[in-house]
């Protein structure tokens, strides 16, 4: 296995860590034909008040329309997304769960639970508040980056 690494110890051991607790909670989810992926979609679709448009839910999982594209492909064969034509700009779709997506993300949602609950099971209620704390800290360090401009 090739391993890559920063010129930060902490930054590496926090990409480490976030890479063990996302394949271990993708093998949980994996059981039940879900993943992180999906889970992130069906969750962008259930928490919100309107349909979303495929860029509009790219967007806010912060992935490639091809992206999107693809898990929506799969979702709707299985029947947990529907997608309509919006009303007023004929090149967009709408998605919005079906009553099997609504389902199957509140499984996913129990199982995404369970599997973080037992991954951080060894912290105490002080160690947590202290790791949130401490993220916080350093999240609120990282400076907003800038969309990129216009390409040349």
């Amino acid at each position: 296995m090739v391993e890559t690494r920063s010129s930060d110890v902490l930054v590496d051991d926090l990409f480490r860590t976030t890479v063990r607790l996302r394949t271990y909670v993708d093998a949980r989810l994996s059981c039940h034909g879900l993943s992180v992926p999906r889970l992130r979609l069906l969750r962008a679709l259930a928490t919100t008040s309107e349909p979303l448009r495929m860029r509009d839910l790219g967007d806010a999982l912060g992935v490639a329309a091809r992206t999107v594209t693809s898990l929506v492909d799969a979702l709707e064969r299985e029947g947990l997304v529907e997608r309509a034509r919006h009303p007023t700009d004929r090149r967009a779709y709408l998605l919005t769960l079906t009553p099997q997506g609504r389902s199957t993300h509140t499984k996913a949602e129990e199982l995404d639970r369970a599997a973080l609950a037992s991954a951080t099971s060894a912290l105490s209620p002080e160690q947590r508040a202290t790791l949130l704390d401490l993220l916080g800290v350093l999240r609120s360090g990282v400076p907003d980056v800038p969309p990129p401009g216009p390409r040349e």
